[in-house]
């Protein structure tokens, strides 16, 4: 029985140490005084954006970043926390948490992390409101688009001025001929 246990626990630390090591970003919050249906909520919000909410123990954290060689989070595991791990992208975890803790101020954020990096509550906000990926290729291709864009409107001027002397040329002869 205490065998089975200890495996159970093991394997609980090893999934937290394989979430960490995948994600790349990861919040801690304390949940405290929320009711059943602000967590469902949290939970659906989460879920809808492919972000992974857990509660786990504080020793089974503790264990799992010891594992995972990350320092700088223990001191803030301390009464109920949850963990939100984003795999795709990094400021999805932080957005929903800030955006719910807006909403609902029970919900704390107490630290974060970006690819190894330990954040702080505002480094976390910082990390929240930055654009989203798919927006942030968006503008890196608009601009290295604008030169391009730039460049063929300059030609395109060029050749339409060119177009429409060789039509005034052509209209001065039929004229001189006629």
């Amino acid at each position: 029985m205490r065998d089975e246990v200890l495996q159970q626990k093991e394997e609980i630390v090893q999934e937290i140490a394989d979430k960490l090591s995948r994600a790349q970003a990861m919040v801690l919050v304390d949940y405290r005084g929320l009711n059943v249906a602000e967590v469902t909520d949290l939970r659906s919000k989460y879920r809808a954006g492919d972000v992974d909410y857990k509660v786990y123990k504080n020793t089974m954290m503790r264990r799992a970043l010891e594992k995972a060689g990350i320092e700088g989070l223990e001191e803030h595991l301390t009464g109920p926390n949850a963990v939100a791990f984003s795999y795709d992208d990094p400021a999805k975890a932080a957005k929903i948490t800030r955006d719910f803790a807006k909403e609902n101020d029970k919900l704390v954020i107490k630290a974060g992390m970006v690819d190894g990096a330990i954040l702080d509550i505002a480094g976390v906000e910082s990390l929240a409101k930055l654009p989203s990926k798919e927006v942030l290729v968006a503008q890196v291709l608009g601009t290295m688009n604008a030169p391009i864009q730039g460049l063929a409107t300059v030609l395109n001027g060029t050749i339409s001025g060119l177009a429409r002397c060789l039509d005034q040329i052509r209209q001065q002869q039929e004229t001189a001929e006629a």
